[in-house]
């Protein structure tokens, strides 16, 4: 009879390198759950389809880095705000800048799209918030309570009410209609960081620093229920379509919360770290967290998930999927929300706005637009999420598939424990079993044993010293034992080369050392890499790694041609140094180094533009040279395969 496969209720599903530089705002489409949009310091805004490796398309224009992004409901509209307060809204379909928005005199912290109208809703550091009408590009009201920055804003399912969670501890409620505050939720002790509407009734959940979620009636503007005790600060939550439970990511784990009581009906282990978003599509809740430059999406299998009920689950999670009991019907029924049929209508102005509120389209607006530009990267996925819109469906959409379980580690172990080990599952003829004479033993020196091409950075013996030669002899009959002082010359075998190589290694250091304390990195790098010894120039890259600010180009002039080398070396630990220290160059300087090697060039003398642009020229020479080796090393399995995979996506602007 055959075993059953036993999957996961939690797994990851990819990890990706989204930007040049560090990521610093990502959004999900709520609508599929597999539109993911990133924002980076690169400026650039990128979109992604889950589970696919490469890039849709990279949107440009803003100058700045970008913080803060959100998808509008149908995912055809994608609008990001950037450091410089400037907000930018693109038509994926046409693949086109539609609308450039500025009023803001702070970064942009976050953004909303109305759910009906043409309609964008933006907070900004500078404490106000303002809601843009997108087809007359300008803005239709300024809202001012907020002491703070403004952090997450949500319209509500209707389109009536703008929410709004900032770092003054406070979540405010704003009547669109009538353009005033209609209620303030005071409260929490730290930051809110989000605020979530129940898809039905007039519920609002907002999550905060001080590790607690708070839910609001919003009839009688009071709070239900308290939820703490969060392991960590609470930045994503999101309800369950049917509204029966509210999902929170926490720190590498997902908790699923009720609120009339508040309880914890389940707790699932994750390992996604710092969560940033979370969507639901086909029973399956996708989370996404990102580090550095890098976005991994996770997987939960909401039907092995405890939705209701009234005690928690163990976070070890049984692997049945649960029939879901029906909601309490004890539970007091509010107000449900009253959807439009149609668009819903302009929000009524109160005031007439200022010449600053009321901008109209002016030249460097369109200058603006024209240097903002969409690029296809994948024409192919492009084609097949946005391009079908554009054309009547003579039949039903076609449903996304859920994204398939791997099984469980432990059913896997015992699987591959089950199967007959490799050497057993060659079948080869049986010989006739009669005894053999044995060839006759002859002592000798063993075979010297290989030394493996890459030398790991943890090891539990030496490399090119044999244990055997510091134990004691094994006896062997008609052999002599050995005094004490044959041993010990054996033991000392050695010794004195390894204190010179050492004291040569120390003295070295001190050389570098000396130099380093006068406050030239530059000098005391030449110095290291004069040394002719690698050792030293791990030791002096692995302090500089640790500052990114301390890399000049100058210094990456320097130092890539000692990188190559140590992407070549057999010392795990030296190639981990060399991919820390190219990492970070190319983060850091390769924007620069193609921006200069492409601009036009100038009129005039000018000395110090010539040199950073001879300094540009060399490092784009030692750059290309390395991005072979890295290339060819990116087939590599495990860590070292994963690394050079990220290094070759980041050098991918070198082609």
């Amino acid at each position: 009879m055959a075993t059953p496969v036993v999957t996961k209720t939690a797994w990851k599903l990819q990890e990706i390198v989204a930007h040049a530089s560090n990521v610093s705002s990502l959004v999900l489409g709520k609508a599929s759950g597999r539109l993911l949009a990133t924002g980076g310091d690169d400026c650039r805004v990128n979109l992604w389809s889950i589970n696919k490796p490469n890039c849709i398309m990279s949107l440009t224009g803003h100058t700045s880095p970008v913080e803060s992004v959100r998808l509008n409901t149908p995912e055809e509209l994608i609008v990001a705000g950037s450091q410089s307060g400037s907000i930018r809204v693109w038509d994926l379909e046409a693949a086109k800048i539609l609308r450039t928005l500025m009023g803001h005199k702070a970064n942009i912290c976050s953004l909303d799209f109305h759910p009906y109208g043409e309609f964008v809703a933006s907070g900004s550091q500078d404490t106000n918030i303002k809601l843009w009408d997108i087809r007359r590009k300008g803005c239709v009201f300024r809202y001012r309570g907020h002491s703070q920055a403004v952090r997450c804003l949500r319209f509500s399912p209707d389109g009536k009410w703008l929410a709004s969670a900032a770092d003054d501890h406070t979540v405010k409620l704003w009547d669109l209609t009538a353009g005033k505050m209609m209620s303030e939720f005071p409260g929490h002790t730290g930051p809110v960081n989000v605020v979530e509407f129940h898809p039905n009734e007039y519920l609002l959940a907002s999550g905060s620093s001080d590790r607690t979620i708070r839910f609001w009636d919003l009839e009688k503007f009071q709070v239900v229920s308290c939820i703490e005790g969060e392991p960590g600060p609470v930045r994503s939550v999101l309800f369950n379509p049917d509204g029966c439970c509210l999902y929170s990511g926490c720190q590498d784990s997902l908790r699923v919360y009720g609120w009339e009581p508040e309880r914890c009906f389940d707790v699932v282990l994750v390992n996604w770290g710092k969560v940033a978003d979370l969507a639901i599509c086909n029973d399956q809740l996708i989370g996404v967290a990102f580090s550095q430059s890098n976005v991994s999406s996770y997987v939960v299998d909401l039907t092995r998930v405890t939705r209701t009920g009234t005690v928690a689950r163990d976070p070890v999670q049984d692997h049945r999927p649960l029939a879901q009991p029906p909601p309490n019907p004890s539970a007091p029924l509010r107000r449900i929300y009253e959807r439009p049929s149609t668009t819903c209508s302009k929000p009524q102005r109160v005031k007439q706005n200022s010449e600053s509120e009321r901008r109209s389209p002016s030249s460097e607006d369109d200058r603006d637009e024209r240097e903002s530009r969409a690029e296809i990267q994948n024409a192919e996925d492009y084609n097949e999420i946005f391009q079908p819109k554009n054309s009547i469906s003579r039949t039903p959409p076609r449903r996304s598939e859920p994204f398939p379980a791997p099984p469980e580690d432990d059913a896997a172990t015992a699987k591959e424990a089950a199967k007959p080990s490799c050497a057993m599952d060659v079948q080869f003829p049986v010989p006739n079993l009669e005894v053999l004479p044995r060839p006759p033993v002859v002592a000798s020196t063993p075979a010297p044993k290989a030394e493996p091409a890459i030398i790991p950075a943890t090891r539990n013996e030496p490399i090119g010293l044999k244990a055997s030669d510091f134990l004691p002899a094994v006896k062997i009959p008609q052999q002599a034992e050995l005094v004490d002082e044959d041993a010990m010359s054996q033991i000392r075998k050695g010794h004195d080369t390894m204190c010179v190589v050492l004291t040569s290694r120390h003295k070295n250091l001190d050389t570098v050392r000396a130099v380093w304390t006068t406050g030239d990195i530059k000098t005391s790098v030449d110095s290291a890499v004069a040394i002719n010894d690698l050792s030293v120039v791990v030791d002096l890259l692995n302090i500089v790694n640790q500052k990114a600010s301390l890399w000049k180009l100058d210094l990456c002039t320097t130092v890539l041609p000692q990188i190559e080398k140590l992407l070549q070396s057999k010392y795990e630990s030296y190639v981990q140094t060399g991919c820390t220290s190219l990492k970070l160059i190319l983060q850091r300087f390769l924007p620069l180094i193609t921006d200069m090697l492409a601009a036009p060039p100038s009129v005039g003398v000018d000395i110090s533009r010539e040199e950073r642009l001879h300094k540009c020229r060399l490092c784009y020479k030692q750059l290309k040279s390395i991005s072979g080796l890295v290339k060819s090393k990116s087939g590599l399995s495990g860590r070292h395969g994963s690394t050079f995979r990220e290094l070759h996506l980041l050098m991918a602007s070198l082609d």
